[in-house]
Parts: structure tokens; sequence; C-alpha cells
């Protein structure tokens, strides 16, 4: 009944052929149906009908609606093919599109733990540094993945960070308006997209041309780097809490497990990005989650304070 339609996800130009459905060696219990993902009662996450993320039975976790990109199960199945185990990601066990009503569906595997968020603020020190020391090889595993050219996501496609987001109109001579989302080819081209956002959202034009004098200064020399894209303790789950002896010092506990969520906006892209858009689930700065992002992640803080920037003005 289940076919595997997955091209060659270790070749960094693939991508994924759908619909998805995984082996059925390979679920732990038959996919839920429609029926049951739409009536179940717990909901992670509801904006309507654009984007739902709801618990269906012990093993699986759905995120489904009208707005809900498929290239993000793609993207988790493409980091599930790495050899190098240091990268965790939920299986993915289904992408499709039911064809009547376009909503579209993510069956993926329910992974059973803590919320860093939740944890974070009873770990001690030693704790911290234990689990940072393994997102800290997540990421330089992904950060080392050779880019298919340019920045983009998997398969050259445009990336899907929500800065580069702008609707899909026709302009005022009735030509199909030019997407902001790449894919690119330079770090320049990067910067005028986000500039030309900038525009889009009816920004001061007066400082948009200020932008297009400065960004090509600071924001260079980045290459397109492989970036999970939102990288807060929110889309972290630790399958248990690191063990840690009277001198509080963790001990014998390698079997911790952190899995990343969230790999909707994932692509290569300057190798600022990660850290830029990390440094915005620090919030207010009311805890220490700016010093261990620093730990997990290379800081480039020129470049988060100009790109920050930004963010804040496009999305305030």
């Amino acid at each position: 009944m289940f076919n595997n339609h997955v091209n060659n996800l270790g070749a960094m130009d693939s991508i994924t052929i759908l619909p998805f459905y995984a082996q059925p060696d390979d679920l732990p219990c038959p996919l839920p149906t429609k029926d049951q993902i739409h009536s179940s009662q717990e909901t992670f996450l509801d904006y309507g009908a654009g984007r739902k993320v709801a618990g269906v039975g012990l093993d699986f976790v759905v995120k489904f609606g009208l707005n809900v990109e498929l290239i993000e199960g793609e993207n988790m199945l493409f980091v599930s093919q790495l050899q190098d185990t240091a990268v965790r990601a939920p299986k993915v066990y289904a992408l499709y599109e039911d064809p009547t009503d376009g909503i579209r569906y993510i069956v993926m595997e329910r992974v059973h733990g803590l919320l860093l968020s939740s944890a974070w603020t009873s770990l001690s020190t030693s704790q911290k540094e234990h689990i940072c020391a393994k997102l800290r090889l997540s990421m330089d595993t992904l950060r080392k993945l050779p880019s298919p050219g340019g920045y983009c996501s998997i398969g050259k496609r445009p990336l899907e960070d929500c800065m580069f987001w702008s609707k899909n109109d026709n302009d005022a001579a009735g030509q199909l308006a030019e997407p902001l989302n790449g894919p690119f080819d330079t770090e320049e081209q990067v910067n005028s997209a986000m500039i030309k956002k900038y525009l889009y959202n009816n920004a001061p034009p007066g400082k948009a041309v200020f932008y297009e004098r400065a960004l090509p200064q600071v924001l260079c020399n980045h290459a397109p780097t492989f970036t999970h894209g939102d990288l807060q303790r929110k889309n972290m789950i630790i399958n248990h809490l690191p063990n840690v002896d009277e001198n509080g010092v963790v001990v014998n506990d390698d079997e911790v497990e952190v899995v990343l969520l969230d790999w909707e906006a994932s692509g290569w892209y300057p190798s600022y990005w990660e850290y830029s858009r990390g440094m915005q689930g620090c919030g207010h700065f009311e805890d220490d989650w700016h010093y261990w992002l620093g730990q997990i992640v290379d800081e480039y803080l020129k470049e988060w304070a100009w790109a920050n920037m930004m963010f804040l003005e496009l999305w305030s």
C-alpha cells in the first residue's frame, strides 16, 4: 500500500518525489486517517485552516493545513539520510496533499521527552554544557553540508524563511510579480532581496537607500551554509535530563538525545543566518540563552546587529 518515494536524498541537489509514504515495516502502526487527524483533541498549535499541529495517538504528530509546506518534511527526510547520528529530526512517515481541498499533511514521529524551553530553568550549568555540546555536534554536522549551488533550499529551490515572503500577485502591468525568495547565486542577491522585501512592506524608501549602501559592507563574504533556520529552545526536545553526581558534574550520560523540530525554513543561507535567527529566541534577554547559543553555533555579533535591525523593522 505504501511506497517510499525518496529520490537519493544523499545527493545535495535531489528532492523528494511527492507524495511520500514510508514503507509499512518502518511504521509503528498504520498511518492515521484524515478523520483521525482532524478529530484529534490534542492540539499543539492552531492557526485555523492555515496550519495546525495535532497529536494522534501515542505514535504520531501531524502538521497540516493550507499553508503547510511539504518541503519541511523533505528537509527532515534529507537530514535523516546523513550517516552522522549527531543530527536527529523526527522521523517522517508521510507527506501528501489532498487534491480535493488542497490541505497538505506532514505525518511524523511523536517524539517523547521534554521541550528544552520548559526544562531550561531547572538545568544546572553542567547539564546545559552537556546538552549544548550535543547541539554543537549537530550544528557542526549540518554546516558542513555543501550547497547544491548558491543560497537555496534542497533541490536548489527558493528559500522558505519568512523574511522573503511575498504574495504571488500580478504587478500593475498584469505580469506575475517576481518572487523575492530566490534561489540566489550570490550574497549580494540575498541582500538585494531583503531590501526589496523592505520596500514591499512599505517601509521608508529613504532607509532602503541607506541599506543599499550599507549592507554590502557589513553582510558580505558569508558562504552558503546549511541552516536549521529556527534554532530556539521551543524547537528542541530532550529525551531525559542528564544525570549529575553529587558534585554537579554530568556522569555517563551519552544516551541523552536532542531532537530538533521545525525544519520548514531550512536551507543554505549566509553563514551568519543561523546565529542571527537563533538570537531572536532570546526575547527580552531574561535568561542566559544568548550565552549558550554562542556555544552551539559560532557568534556573528556584527552581522546579527544589522540583520536583527532589519528583522525588527519588517516584523514589528
